[in-house]
């Protein structure tokens, strides 16, 4: 293995893990801000920790062609991405989110077939629907609104939320080959932040600040410093040594490093059809990801 594929795997490896730590932690920060305002504080501490980054990295120009590109990559990758994954985070379990998010290699094949026009084999189909049926067994597990436990709707904008990554993996690889993550993800956090500030200012201003905890606040720093920008940085480094579908492969890391923080500090619970879920999604990602790609079909 190349010392280029070497650095691409530890790179989605560690965003991965970071996610994954991620769902716990978010959780526990619900508890004492908003949904939106949580949201916020990752895009704009993310947006501030990029700009006085990229102070000293070499600078590089946008060309205007791709001002719009970036803003959609944002769009995907971010506002909507983020936006519905932690409203989600906010109605189910950090066990469910994590386990839905391994569906992103399912998802991302299927808008590779569409995008890329990469085939669709055999093993691709058997992969998606053992994958899928891993995924709506979750879903229909869960008794909605009990406390600490799953929702459906949670679940659907979590895996809203995958469909959105999977389109920015896919559609915006070109982007990540021709500037670099500091680049990218500093005017992507700034777009961000400009679309979820006007609608959480309202709740930031009122906020009874006194009364939240140490614990929140650095509960909130990971959020922002690990979950956002550290972890961009790793998924566009990989999203640029790498192809979409291997890099999102790793997405199998976030279920096992999210289960194990949330039973160990109390705030999720582990049950045999879970167990069953993460098995017939691993399963599924595993015969997916095994399939040709179009390049090996031609060779």
């Amino acid at each position: 293995m190349s010392d280029k594929n070497v650095r691409g795997h530890l790179c989605a490896l560690s965003a991965n893990v970071m996610w994954g730590l991620m769902s716990p932690i978010g959780k526990a920060a619900l508890v004492f801000f908003t949904p939106i305002m949580l949201t916020s504080f990752r895009m704009v501490g993310a947006c501030i920790a990029f700009w006085i980054l990229s102070l000293f990295t070499k600078k590089e120009k946008i060309e205007r062609k791709d001002r719009l590109r970036i803003f959609l990559a944002s769009f995907v990758a971010l506002i909507f991405n983020q936006g519905m994954f932690i409203f989600g985070l906010s109605m189910t379990s950090p066990i469910n989110a994590s386990i839905i998010t391994t569906t992103l290699p399912i998802i991302t094949m299927l808008v590779a077939a569409f995008y890329l026009k990469e085939p669709i084999t055999n093993k691709k189909i058997i992969g998606i629907m053992i994958g899928a049926g891993g995924a709506l067994m979750l879903i229909l597990s869960n008794t909605p609104g009990t406390a600490g436990g799953g929702h459906i709707l949670g679940d659907l904008l979590i895996l809203a939320a995958q469909l959105s990554f999977s389109i920015y993996l896919t559609v915006f690889k070109s982007l990540t080959q021709r500037y670099s993550p500091i680049t990218l993800n500093k005017w992507m956090f700034l777009y961000a932040s400009f679309c979820y500030l006007p609608f959480a200012m309202g709740d930031i201003v009122v906020w009874n600040w006194a009364d939240i905890p140490l614990i929140a606040i650095a509960e909130v720093l990971y959020v922002v410093l690990c979950g956002s920008f550290l972890a961009y940085i790793c998924i566009m480094t990989a999203q640029r040594l790498m192809r979409p579908t291997v890099v999102s492969m790793y997405n199998y890391v976030q279920p096992i490093v999210a289960s194990i923080v949330s039973v160990a500090v109390g705030i999720g619970v582990f049950g045999w059809q879970k167990g069953i879920a993460i098995a017939l999604v691993f399963i599924g990602v595993y015969i997916v990801t095994q399939s040709k790609s179009r390049a090996d079909l031609k060779r």
